[in-house]
């Protein structure tokens, strides 16, 4: 009998176990249901953005006390799911809890430094967030045009919130350093109109459906015009007058986060939220110097093999002065952007085996962001629109505009890069609604920058020039490594920046000036790009030793992009999970 016993005890510890695992799931589901709802409810901008049009007709509160509320809400998530015992979770729900986890400790750090005193940075922001409102709400019933009516006679009210915000910022030495702050009002200008039928908030109007009644389109037009006039001209004449009376001339005149309050501790959880490793800032120092020595060599090789006579910076003076390597036209920079889109679309086939639905288009970056904003930038659509992806090109200022680098910009930001990486995202299925919405910064800018150097295998930088470019958008990162360790950790200056990435990159002189400006204002983003590429590299040449001929391009490219946007420890439990299921 005692062999019935032991049965019948091991039956009940198995049946006991997957009562707690279920209780254990279903307790991390009803968290992730609860943080997604919440974040609706409170941040109905981002709810139009994926979909959602419960709450299409408000603006997000921005009062001291709504943050703390916030907060708050965030803590006690963040408390539940750290009560829940993992080793009882799948691994998809680990990964899952692990993610969560990850966003939601974010999220109550941001509050502790009192990060939302800060709303913007050098080149965007609220501000021109909200620019984007004509282009990220539906417009096909008279309801649709009475909520974002109803969102830009809100704006004042926004604004006013955003500007106590910034004020609390000034009373306790949370400002933007004062230099980043130049020519800020070229993005706050363009919106303060006379004529409202030149605002770009206006558009939506001149696109009212044939199908509504003609009393029905002038009375909405009329709305329209009123609501543009008191609403988004007042909102944004009241920034503009707060950005120059105010908030400038009392910004701070240091430019590192070790100068904000607590702000060595800021910087460290910077540096742990945009590299997800716990990493110094003197291991990430060092890192950019070794990358920077060995994509130096590589440059110089280049140098020799078009037989240039002269030094390294009289190399960079002929690539930064030859017109040769600039645009004549807008049109021309956009032709050229969209021609080598396309033909690395005919080559993803050989480098992935799943593609994404959802299509892209090239843009010229929208003039009222395009003095400060950088080269280019993928914009995807609101989630249900009939929009597809943008890969956005600055047209401005053309004599900056390098056609050296614009393969390595077009790889980086539309295919292989962050279009196909996000249209992947928003396409997974089976996964909690945080997930197909997220973006973490190393997994997604190291994966863009990976893109770049993918190119080589397709095909692409057959000109020597060309593949210059490629490797000064690959120093360019690995100098970002030194200099936003170097601003925000070890007393560098502005012009010591300037200096470093001018003698190390051929990036235009405009464009190391405002690329400078954004590390200054934005601590820590610029580190994820160049730790996230150097981890999935190090991964893939992980997977090519072990299993050598049946190593799969396509399969790999599959495992890094198929669950979105992760952290890289989960990326690496991916690949390597991989790696040991082919090798079996």
């Amino acid at each position: 009998m005692n062999w019935i016993r032991i049965l019948f005890l091991g039956f009940t510890i198995t049946a006991s176990s997957s009562v707690l695992a279920q209780e254990a799931a279903a307790s991390l589901h009803d968290i992730f249901n609860e943080e997604w709802e919440t974040r609706l409810r409170e941040m109905p901008l981002f709810a139009t953005s994926v979909g959602r049009h419960d709450y299409d007709d408000k603006l997000p509160a921005m009062r001291k006390q709504d943050m703390e509320r916030r907060t708050e809400t965030w803590w006690k998530l963040l408390h539940r799911l750290e009560e829940i015992d993992a080793a009882r979770l799948d691994k998809t729900d680990q990964i899952n809890l692990d993610l969560l986890h990850f966003v939601l400790e974010n999220r109550v750090s941001q509050f502790r430094f009192k990060a939302y005193t800060m709303p913007l940075n050098a080149d965007s922001g609220f501000h021109s967030d909200f620019a984007q409102l004509p282009f990220e709400m539906p417009f096909f019933t008279v309801t649709d045009y009475h909520n974002y009516i109803a969102r830009l006679n809100a704006f004042p009210l926004y604004m006013e919130q955003q500007i106590d915000l910034m004020k609390e910022g000034m009373t306790i030495g949370m400002t933007l350093p004062k230099v980043v702050l130049q020519g800020i009002d070229a993005s706050i200008r363009p919106h303060i109109v006379d004529n409202p039928t030149k605002s770009v908030f206006y558009q939506p109007f001149d696109k009212i459906p044939k199908t509504l009644p003609e009393t029905e389109r002038r009375q909405l037009k009329k709305s329209g015009r009123q609501a543009i006039l008191s609403g988004v001209v007042v909102g944004y004449q009241a920034f503009l007058d707060f950005m120059l009376n105010e908030y400038i001339p009392a910004a701070r005149t240091s430019i590192g986060a070790s100068e904000l309050p607590n702000g060595a501790d800021y910087y460290a959880q910077r540096i742990r939220y945009f590299t997800t490793l716990d990493l110094s800032y003197e291991e990430i120092h060092k890192i950019g110097l070794e990358e920077v020595h060995r994509i130096r060599t590589e440059m110089d090789d280049i140098i020799r093999q078009v037989s240039f006579k002269g030094s390294f910076r009289d190399f960079l003076t002929f690539l930064r002065t030859d017109p040769r390597f600039y645009p004549k036209t807008a049109e021309e920079l956009l032709m050229r952007a969209a021609y080598l889109a396309k033909k690395m679309d005919g080559k993803l086939p050989s480098l992935f085996k799943t593609l994404p639905r959802l299509p892209y288009g090239v843009a010229p970056v929208p003039d009222h962001i395009a003095p400060k904003y950088t080269a280019g930038r993928y914009v995807g659509p609101a989630f249900g629109s009939t929009e597809p992806g943008y890969y956005w090109v600055n047209t401005y200022d053309l004599p900056s505009r390098t056609l050296y680098t614009l393969e390595a910009l077009t790889l980086h930001e539309a295919v292989p890069g962050h279009h196909l990486q996000n249209a992947l995202a928003r396409e997974l299925r089976d996964v909690p609604n945080f997930r197909r919405f997220l973006y973490i910064s190393a997994f997604g800018e190291g994966w863009g920058l990976y893109s770049e150097r993918l190119g080589l295998e397709a095909g692409f930088y057959e000109d020597p020039y060309s593949n210059f470019g490629r490797l000064t958008y690959e120093m360019w990162r690995a100098c970002r490594l030194v200099v936003d360790t170097g601003i925000h950790a070890m007393g560098w200056t502005r012009d010591q920046t300037l200096d470093f990435l001018g003698s190390n990159t051929a990036l235009s002189l405009h464009e190391i000036t405002t690329e400078t400006d954004r590390y200054i204002s934005w601590p820590g983003q610029a580190l994820s790009y160049k730790i996230g590429e150097l981890k999935i590299r190090q991964l893939r040449r992980l997977a090519e030793e072990k299993l050598g001929s049946r190593f799969d391009i396509r399969e790999f490219h599959d495992v890094i992009l198929q669950n979105g946007a992760v952290t890289l420890p989960v990326l690496e439990k991916q690949v390597r999970a991989y790696i040991a299921r082919v090798a079996r």
